[in-house]
């Protein structure tokens, strides 16, 4: 799933516009985004309240997993740094 600080109505007419079956969540008032360290709280930052680029995997009892906070909100997850996460868990 996905979390955003996108109106969901934005969420829907990009998931109606791509065909994501993806559930994603909206996070508008910022309540969530703080708790896990993916908001930018720094006052003096032009981007003050926006939300990181993050990734997280929690498991099936609500145990975050896996953790990646990226500074720059262009760069992405590499996905072997996450497969290799959770084929460690596997073994």
């Amino acid at each position: 799933m996905g979390v955003s600080t996108d109106h969901h109505l934005a969420l829907a007419a990009w998931q109606k516009e791509q065909s994501s079956k993806q559930l994603l969540l909206s996070d508008f008032r910022r309540q969530m985004l703080p708790a896990y360290g993916a908001m930018n709280t720094t006052e003096a930052s032009p981007t003050y309240r926006y939300a990181k680029r993050a990734y997280f995997i929690i498991d099936k009892t609500g145990t975050v997993k896996f953790v990646k906070v990226m500074d720059n909100p262009l760069d992405l997850l590499d996905p072997g740094e996450v497969l290799k996460t959770v084929k460690a868990w596997a073994s």
